[in-house]
C-alpha cells in the first residue's frame, strides 16, 4: 500500500487534540507538509513542535475559529493566496449532547456554523486551486450517526448528515477535476469527547462512568474503543495514491459497532 504523501500539502482542521492531531502526526510521517488549523495558540505551538519532519517538510500553524466564518474566510483566503493545499481535512468538535426536541434553536444554528459552513468556506478556498492542478483529496471526519443516529446527540445526528450529503454532493461535482470527497465515520473512540459523552450518560442515568463504559463496550463487536491513529490510518490511506479510485463513500471506522452495512 502507497501512503506517500511526499511534497504535498495537507490542512488539518482541529489537529491539536484527538483524531485531528493524530491525523496530524499520521499525514507528516507519511512525508506531507502539514498546516495545523485550530483556536488555541498554545496547543498549535506545541502539536507543531511534535510532527515529524524526516521529509524536510515545512510545517505551519493557522489559528482559526471555526464558528466565526467571516474572519475565518478572509484569514484563510490570504493562506490559499499563498499555498496550494492538495489534501483538506475537514475535522471539528461535536455539538453539545441533548435531545433533539429539546435543543435550542440557536444551539443548530451554531452547530450549522461551526461544520457544514465551516467546511464550505475552506472549500470555496482551496477548491480551485485543486481544479486547476487537476487533483485534490477532501476527508470530512463526521460520525456513524450519518448511518444510525445515536441517542441523546440529536444536534449533532442532524448536522452530520447535512455535511455527509454536502460531501457526497462534491464529490460527484469534483470528481470530473480528479478531486475525490470521502467522508470518514469514527465509532466511538478514546478522545476528550468520549470521556464528556461517558460522564454526561453517567449523570443522566444515575450509574457510574465504569458501568456507563462496559454497556458502551458491549455494543461494540471488537469490544474496545478506537484509539485516534486508528482514524487517522483510514484518512491517511483515501488521501494517498492507494486511495485515489475510493470517491464518494462514507467510511465507518467503529469497530463493527454500526448495525447496518
Amino acid at each position: 500500500m502507497d501512503t506517500r504523501l511526499n511534497g504535498q500539502r495537507a490542512l488539518v482542521c482541529g489537529s491539536t487534540q484527538g483524531i485531528g492531531k493524530a491525523t496530524a502526526m499520521e499525514l507528516a510521517r507519511s512525508g506531507a507538509h502539514v498546516t495545523l488549523l485550530a483556536r488555541d495558540e498554545e496547543k498549535l505551538k506545541s502539536t507543531l513542535a511534535q510532527l515529524d519532519r524526516s521529509h524536510g517538510q515545512d510545517h505551519s500553524t493557522l489559528r482559526v475559529d471555526m464558528s466565526d466564518t467571516i474572519a475565518m474566510a478572509s484569514l484563510i483566503g490570504e493562506y490559499a493566496a499563498a499555498h496550494p493545499v492538495d489534501i483538506l481535512v475537514n475535522n471539528t468538535g461535536g455539538p453539545p449532547t441533548g435531545l433533539a426536541h429539546e435543543a435550542e434553536i440557536t444551539a443548530f444554528e451554531n452547530a450549522f456554523r461551526q461544520h457544514l459552513l465551516g467546511f464550505q468556506t475552506l472549500v470555496r478556498a482551496f477548491v480551485p486551486g485543486m481544479k486547476e492542478r487537476k487533483h485534490g483529496r477532501i476527508v470530512n471526519v463526521i460520525s456513524t450517526s450519518v448511518k444510525q443516529p445515536l441517542p441523546n446527540l440529536g444536534v449533532s445526528n442532524t448536522i452530520r448528515g447535512a455535511v455527509a450529503n454536502w460531501g457526497k454532493t462534491l464529490a460527484n461535482e469534483l470528481g470530473p477535476y480528479g478531486i475525490t470527497v470521502n467522508n470518514v465515520l469514527p465509532g466511538a473512540t478514546g478522545t476528550e469527547r468520549l470521556s464528556t459523552i461517558i460522564a454526561n450518560k453517567a449523570t443522566k442515568s444515575g450509574d457510574t462512568e465504569a458501568a456507563v463504559t462496559v454497556e458502551m463496550l458491549s455494543e461494540i463487536p471488537l469490544r474496545r474503543f478506537a484509539e485516534p491513529a486508528e482514524i487517522a490510518f483510514a484518512i491517511t490511506f483515501l488521501v494517498g495514491p492507494s486511495g485515489a479510485y475510493i470517491n464518494g463513500i462514507n467510511l465507518p471506522v467503529d469497530g463493527g459497532r454500526t448495525a447496518s452495512l
